[in-house]
């Protein structure tokens, strides 16, 4: 007979599967919308074809319409500040330094590095960026000129504290180069690395010596000095045997005295995924029968390494002060950049005289308008005296002035609850003050005291400075502790995925590059996270207050990756920052080494548009398994069946009845087969089944002791929510 099979809305993944009968317990780009689920929806990539892939990975990301109307985004990767405008992206990164050099420009025939020498010590880093310009002569090479001029370059190598050298695109086929006078050179402020990564001391990167028991063998093929792997092309390096070397995340190795990342080995022989010349190293040649050895676990010189520092990404602190974006780098200098001005895409950030050198987070406080920082200097200037958990902010309407006096309203304030204050987000009435292990309200009052501090919660604190949100005057974050929710009280928030997550989250060395955000069109919010093997965002987790209640919160899970997101507030549709850290392509770096981001808009169509190339955006939901019993009517078996049984009897479907409340293009139905709770679950012999729109009925051969339901779409143009499906069911016997 045919039966209604009905599911709660969310995620259950606290149980196992027998025991979700009646609930959905898995999916992939999934949401529930009135208590049932979807396929979520579409992106778009933004930006001018060819000019849009951003330098590096993407850690800030503020909107915010100017008094003139205009709408801008301020974007900040780990390298490259921009301001996004008009379907254009504008460099707006403040410059450090510039130095005007003469003759300083040396290439060797045959190699694509470029050596480039200052009078005196520059101060660049590895893959710090520069610009270049005023070049206008070059004699004795195939680059010309217009190679270098208004063009930026990561920094490949720093050889000696006056020289840097940057790799081109191409050999040196001339003689060698010779420069005229009068070139500029600007250092671009560093932001950090890419990635977090734990420290090992003195034993972090080329400084240290061996690693206790390093794993060693030889190169199977020569290495040239190049950007590649064996035989000078690709990215892998093939050995003698690495069938010992670590083989998740990104590892290190060591050749003479370059080394490399790698992220993957196969064949027992062969390392993927090669970056050369990390860590500060410089790319060299490198012989057939070499010693490789492995370097991702790093001591100091005879002792043993410390785990306990992390080294924190680059990250960003942006929000706008009127027109002024502001924009601070994590334990760094603070900038501003005047959206106001006529020829605004054309100027820089500048810092803000008189504010702090050195701070964790920054807020503007509204409606007061004070500028607040967040572990930052208790003496201006002075970095050494940043103290993670000590507060300072500007007077009223005034950006530049931080003394107290007894006419303004600056001041300062040290929290006691933690190590250090981990982030800040404006709430309706108060700005939540997150540390490492507490909440506390930051309340404007007026002079003299200009803002209250109170503690609202304990052993609640934020995992990370981006994973909050707040939404209709709740806060809502991840902690390390759980999930949490304060709307007037401190809550746990319950989740049935808690553990899924919670198990595989690189909470301890990723934490800074988890993100929340906040869609509102559909009621979600989503935090964004690596999981435990990986060294870069892979996974999402989702709560629906939508349809959330006390006795059923709705969660999903995902692949989504997005480092950062913003809701639709200014420009009408949610917008994301995705991270590609395997391609190092970007429209306006030479010599990228560090990946690059784009920058989507959410929730148009049903496919994912990259560059104006459509492909599927791959969506699924699994139910838990659900069995039958037999019925008796005046003590006789009525061969009829009852759905959500005890499982004595095997089951036969013969059929079942699709249900749809919308679907566009086609969708896949799998009927998923156990007869014991610790089988691997089996397709039924005919499945799995496409469903059209005109799709009536599907039969099925079927049987087992439990059966669940997968529904899921593969190509492009496919959209779906699901309705009500019917089974056809009846039991099978018992063996």
């Amino acid at each position: 007979m045919l039966q209604k099979i009905g599911f709660q809305p969310g995620i259950n993944k606290q149980i196992t599967a027998t025991a979700a009968e009646g609930q959905w317990i898995d999916c992939d780009n999934v949401r529930f919308r009135y208590g049932v689920p979807e396929k979520i929806g579409g992106w778009n990539q933004l930006g001018n074809v060819n000019e849009n892939e951003l330098t590096g990975a993407g850690r800030g990301l503020h909107h915010f319409v100017n008094s003139l109307g205009r709408r801008y985004a301020i974007i900040g990767t780990n390298r490259i500040l921009y301001a996004y405008s008009g379907g254009v992206f504008y460099d707006i990164h403040p410059i450090k330094s510039t130095t005007t050099l003469t003759n300083a420009f040396s290439t060797t025939n045959g190699s694509p590095t470029v050596t480039i020498t200052f009078a005196t010590a520059h101060g660049i880093n590895p893959q710090d960026i520069i610009l270049l310009d005023n070049f206008t002569t070059i004699t004795g090479s195939n680059f010309s000129a217009s190679d270098f001029d208004d063009k930026k370059f990561m920094v490949t190598s720093v050889p000696t504290t006056e020289t840097i050298t940057i790799t081109m695109p191409s050999n040196e086929s001339g003689s060698g180069a010779t420069t005229s006078g009068g070139i500029r050179v600007q250092h671009y402020f560093p932001v950090g690395s890419a990635v977090q990564e734990k420290g090992f001391g003195w034993g972090l990167g080329s400084w240290g010596g061996e690693a206790s028991n390093a794993v060693t063998t030889t190169l199977n093929g020569a290495l040239g000095d190049n950007a590649f792997g064996t035989g000078g092309s690709g990215t892998s390096i093939v050995l003698a045997d690495a069938s010992q070397f670590p083989s998740s995340g990104t590892n290190f190795i060591k050749v003479g005295t370059e080394e490399i990342s790698y992220t993957g080995v196969t064949s027992g022989t062969t390392l993927t995924g090669i970056t050369r010349a990390v860590r500060g190293t410089t790319r060299a040649a490198h012989s057939d029968g070499a010693t490789v050895t492995n370097t991702s676990d790093f001591v100091a010189w005879g002792e043993a390494a410390s785990g306990d520092l992390v080294l924190e990404p680059g990250m960003w602190s942006l929000d706008n002060f009127g027109d002024k974006a502001i924009c601070l780098i994590h334990d760094g200098e603070v900038f501003e950049w005047d959206s106001s001005l006529s020829n605004a895409t054309d100027t820089r950030c500048t810092i803000i005289s008189g504010a702090p050198t050195a701070s964790r987070h920054m807020v503007v406080s509204t409606p007061d308008r004070h500028l607040v920082f967040f572990g930052t200097e208790t003496t201006i200037g002075n970095k050494t005296t940043q103290d993670d958990m000590f507060i300072r902010f500007s007077d009223q309407e005034d950006i530049n002035t931080y003394a107290p006096t007894a006419t303004n309203t600056a001041g300062t304030q040290r929290l006691a609850d933690g190590s250090q204050i981990r982030g800040a987000i404006r709430g309706r009435d108060a700005i939540y003050v997150y540390t490492d292990t507490a909440l506390f309200l930051m309340r404007f009052v007026g002079q003299p005291f200009t803002f209250a501090f109170t503690q609202a919660g304990t052993n609640c604190g934020l995992a990370g400075q981006n994973a909050v949100v707040e939404v209709d005057g709740a806060a809502y974050w991840l902690s390390e502790n759980g999930f949490f929710r304060y709307a007037g009280k401190l809550e746990s928030l319950p989740c049935l995925v808690e553990d899924f997550v919670f198990d595989d989250i690189n909470i301890s060395s990723g934490n800074q590059m988890i993100s929340a955000g906040l869609n509102n069109l559909f009621g979600e919010i989503m935090w964004f996270y690596p999981s435990a093997t990986s060294s870069v965002v892979n996974k999402m987790v989702c709560y629906n207050y939508f349809d959330s209640s006390p006795q059923r919160p709705v969660w999903t899970i995902g692949t989504l990756d997005r480092t950062m997101w913003k809701d639709s507030a200014v420009f009408g549709l949610p917008h994301a920052l995705d991270y590609d850290a395997d391609t190092d392509t970007s429209f306006d770096v030479v010599g990228n080494t560090e990946g690059r981001t784009a920058y989507y808009e959410h929730e148009t169509g049903t496919d994912q548009n990259k560059n104006g190339t459509i492909t599927a955006i791959t969506a699924n939901i699994l139910s838990g398994d659900f069995d039958i019993t037999q019925q008796l009517q005046r003590g006789q078996v009525s061969g009829t069946a009852t759905f959500r049984g005890d499982g004595e009897f095997l089951m036969k479907v013969r059929r079942f009845i699709p249900d749809f409340v919308s679907q566009t293009g086609n969708t896949q139905v799998t009927l998923n087969l156990k007869n014991y709770s610790n089988d691997t679950a089996a397709s039924s012999s005919l499945g799995p089944f496409t469903i059209t729109s005109s799709t009536t009925k599907v039969d099925t051969r079927a049987r087992g002791r439990a059966v669940a339901l997968k529904v899921e779409n593969t190509g492009t143009g496919q959209d779906w929510k699901i309705g009500t499906f019917r089974l056809d069911i009846q039991p099978d016997g018992r063996r």
